[in-house]
């Protein structure tokens, strides 16, 4: 690698030099706050001292015949996200990160994944934003596309520094920045439960479905729906909050959260948020005590949506994506989004959520509008039943007015392939120096 990678930056900022691919490869999963397993990585650079920017992260598509357009589409969204930001990035790192399949090396997903890399360098050179290095990430080993030198690319590849080792590694420790493990595995904890009790729940999902949409379509009763749905999560928010050890972490930590929601409370819930006012309700809980024992619960509804009830996941992980942003955990709020966002690209919810916290948007701007909101809503409960239309009109022109701002702040709705980015996930600064099923199944909503 015949180009020098090192930081500058401001006093009050911690610096960290990076000298060569082997040190922006052991950088990559600090700077996600995660292992990208299965993904492609686009790290905008900024400045002749090539301050790390904005980063895109999205799933490498099984067809290489997609490989053309969405390498089109990632670099368009990074370049124009970094110019809504305020700065059009100076250059561009690419990462393909993929494990061997079973008998497959290294170096062969390097080789096979080498028109991929291409095509993202070319798209990135489309638009005058240079690649100053594309790595492959594969088996324990990197590559690089960019440099010819064997000396410190070997054809063969190199093998990645042993965990805790290296100068990002101990400045992550000091900012406090921690890396969560794999994408896989942050993404096993949300998705659908594939036990023998699955086809339990979605018996009870089909039994509560039967008996909601007719309550909703003929009865007129949406609204005292979204009241008993919400009175439900509150039930099981304060039973979670009260189990001993909670805010605990992991799997063991989700199997005893499991145990505490019964298969007809989760379909309560879960059919209820189908509904986009009732979500826009449960999303108020998202800061102070309230909001751990509501991330473990949309977290733990997400797993109940097993079979058929799969897409129903969407709601609960876009509220569990905010929640997280919202308390500040950037890296689990994008992979929840991400998975809301794979079941359903047009949810609009997750897709503004999605951007607003890929392009580094201050989570207060929404919090200020559904405190706003709450506060509207119970200022207008308490004017008495002969003026319930007039408050209810207006609470939803409210409702709109707070996501029509929303909207302004976190500039354009993503497109609808959306893809996973971030800014630092800590204090750290690293800059890099060179050139359903059919039928009655509950009403869902898009929004």
């Amino acid at each position: 690698m015949n180009k020098r990678h090192e930081s500058t930056g401001s006093t009050d900022e911690q610096q960290i030099t990076l000298r060569g691919p082997a040190e922006l490869a052991d950088a990559l999963p600090y700077l996600m706050g995660f292992h990208p397993t299965d993904s492609i990585v686009l790290v905008a650079l900024h400045g002749v001292s090539g301050r790390f920017g904005g980063r895109l992260r999205l799933g490498i598509p099984r067809s290489p015949q997609e490989w053309q357009p969405v390498a089109e589409q990632l670099a368009q969204c990074l370049v124009e996200g970094s110019e809504r930001r305020g700065a059009r990035p100076d250059g561009i790192v690419v990462f393909v990160c993929q494990d061997p399949a079973d008998g497959e090396t290294g170096g062969q997903v390097m080789e096979r994944l080498r028109p991929l890399a291409q095509r993202l360098r070319t798209a990135c050179g489309s638009l005058d934003v240079p690649v100053h290095e594309a790595l492959c990430i594969s088996g324990g080993r990197y590559w690089s596309y960019c440099c010819p030198d064997t000396r410190c690319c070997p054809p063969e590849g190199t093998g990645l520094a042993l965990p805790g080792t290296t100068v990002m590694a101990a400045a992550a420790t000091y900012a406090g920045i921690q890396v969560r493990g794999s994408l896989r595995e942050m993404e096993a904890r949300l998705e659908p439960s594939r036990t023998p009790a699955a086809l339990e729940q979605e018996r009870v999902l089909d039994e509560a479905g039967a008996d909601l949409v007719p309550r909703i379509l003929l009865g007129g009763n949406r609204e005292q729906v979204g009241s008993e749905t919400l009175a439900m999560a509150r039930r099981l928010m304060k039973r979670l909050g009260e189990l001993p050890g909670s805010g605990r972490a992991g799997t063991d930590a989700d199997a005893e959260d499991d145990k505490l929601i019964g298969d007809k409370e989760a379909a309560v819930v879960i059919l209820g948020l189908q509904d986009r006012e009732t979500r826009d309700r449960a999303a108020e809980w998202m800061e102070g005590p309230s909001a751990q024992p509501a991330l473990r619960l949309w977290r733990a509804l997400a797993r109940r949506c097993v079979g058929s009830y799969a897409e129903h996941a969407t709601a609960p992980l876009t509220l569990a994506g905010w929640v997280a942003w919202s308390t500040g955990d950037e890296p689990g709020a994008r992979v929840a989004l991400g998975l809301a966002l794979r079941l359903d690209p047009d949810y609009v919810f997750a897709r503004l959520l999605h951007q607003a916290c890929n392009e580094g948007m201050d989570p207060e701007t929404l919090r200020a509008c559904l405190r706003r909101e709450r506060v509207s809503r119970t200022g207008a409960g308490t004017r008495g039943p002969g003026r319930r239309t007039a408050p209810r009109q207006a609470e939803q022109r409210r409702a709109e007015q707070c996501r029509a701002e929303f909207r302004r702040a976190g500039g354009p709705v993503a497109r609808k392939t959306t893809p996973s980015g971030t800014r630092r996930p800590g204090s750290g600064v690293a800059r890099v120096h060179g050139t359903r099923r059919g039928g009655q199944r509950g009403s869902r909503t898009r929004r």
